[in-house]
């Protein structure tokens, strides 16, 4: 059987998420993250593809994606790729790291010490005899000592574009009218837009809406309320996209 994910949330280190993706076939597109991805190759090459090279992570090895690095991992449509991902907030790397910010310069680490650690806690992370937040910090450690780079920059502010789209979110999109706002023919603001941001408009305009349906799932409300108020026509609507961009559907995204 294939696209078999399970997602986890757990209340340690300002929020730590898991994904565990088996024989995943479905393509990501390209999207970002407001945290690090530490991913975990379980089988087949794991592809990422970023605005200016194409990645192939082999079994066994790291793969790493930066905050709002934007990238997108097409997926093996027949035999499917098996994965486990860490999602680390960035004050976590940054408070180990002296208080300096942290940025991965390799994408793929070979090290078969740091991920023989992280595949045993992802084997072991809801067995309370394994103290996870101790030995998660320990590796993560001795993955920022190795492999970052200690920059003093800040991650990319939302800039002009961005901002317009984000403050009429919930408004139907109309490349041509938008582009006119700004005194540009739709072909050229296309081409500033995806400059900026390393998107197109629409999956930028996915990605926020579904940013904000994950913290409307964390509540009570119903996903039919929670799709609507989103943007999204209906739960379908909300659940293929939702799947699309995390890998699991909103209602496996709620039970987490």
């Amino acid at each position: 059987m294939h696209n078999i994910s399970t997602y986890h949330k757990i209340p340690i280190l300002d929020g730590l998420e898991l994904l565990n993706a088996k024989k995943h076939t479905i393509d990501f597109p390209f999207h970002t993250h407001n945290n690090f991805n530490i991913t975990l190759i379980l089988n087949q090459t794991f592809c990422t593809k970023l605005s200016d090279k194409f990645l192939q992570a082999p079994i066994g090895t790291l793969s790493i994606t930066n905050p709002n690095e934007v990238h997108a991992t097409p997926c093996d449509g027949k035999l499917g790729n098996s994965f486990f991902t860490f999602y680390i907030q960035p004050d976590v790397l940054k408070s180990l790291n002296k208080g300096f910010d942290v940025f991965f310069e390799d994408k793929i680490i070979y090290d078969k010490e740091l991920f023989s650690t992280f595949y045993y806690l992802s084997i072991h992370f809801n067995n309370p005899e394994v103290n996870l937040e101790k030995q998660l910090l320990n590796v993560l450690e001795k993955l920022v000592e190795r492999y970052a780079i200690s920059l003093h920059f800040e991650y990319k502010k939302t800039a002009l574009f961005q901002s317009f789209i984000s403050e009429n979110l919930m408004e139907k999109f109309s490349l041509t009218d938008t582009a006119k706002r700004f005194g540009l023919d739709k072909y050229k603001f296309l081409r500033l837009f995806k400059h900026e941001t390393g998107l197109t408009p629409n999956n930028y305009i996915l990605l926020q809406r579904i940013e904000k349906c994950k913290k409307l799932i964390t509540t009570d409300a119903d996903l039919m309320d929670v799709a609507i108020e989103t943007g999204f026509y209906d739960v379908a609507h909300l659940s293929r996209h939702f799947k699309r961009f995390t890998g699991v559907t909103p209602s496996e995204y709620k039970r987490a």
